[in-house]
């Protein structure tokens, strides 16, 4: 019997302290273009393909309320238990972009044992951004 429950992965979340900044740093950071700014500034979207990227604040009825408080980290050794990852063409010139932007330096990008050359960055509430090619086949 077919089953129409498939699922589509359409939005991955960002919690931020103001929207607004978030959604004009990864604008600028990483290129994406601005799909959505609510007027209320409690919610963003970038075009990003099949997959929307959107911001919220940390602390709002639906965070707090329902499902509980958003952890975030407490040092700078710390980090949250996801990371966002982004595939460039020529990921030098995109990290190279994305710090100038305002991202803070981690890692600069390297090869990799699997292929793939990766860099990491943190964006301006501490998210661990992953910057990397396209993995070779």
């Amino acid at each position: 019997m077919a089953s129409n429950l498939g699922p589509a992965f359409g939005y991955t979340v960002v919690y931020c302290k103001d929207v607004a900044k978030s959604v004009a740093f990864y604008a600028k950071a990483f290129g994406y273009n601005v799909r959505r700014l609510d007027e209320n500034r409690k919610w963003g979207e970038l075009e990003s393909g099949a997959t929307t990227i959107a911001f919220t604040p940390m602390h709002q009825h639906e965070t707090v309320d329902i499902t509980g408080h958003v952890q975030t980290p407490q040092s700078r050794g710390d980090r949250q238990p996801i990371e966002l990852c982004f595939d460039y063409v020529d990921i030098d010139a995109a990290y190279k972009r994305a710090i100038e932007n305002g991202a803070v330096a981690v890692s600069e990008p390297e090869e990799k044992k699997w292929g793939q050359k990766v860099g990491y960055v943190r964006d301006p509430d501490g998210n661990v951004v992953r910057m990397g090619s396209h993995v070779k086949s």
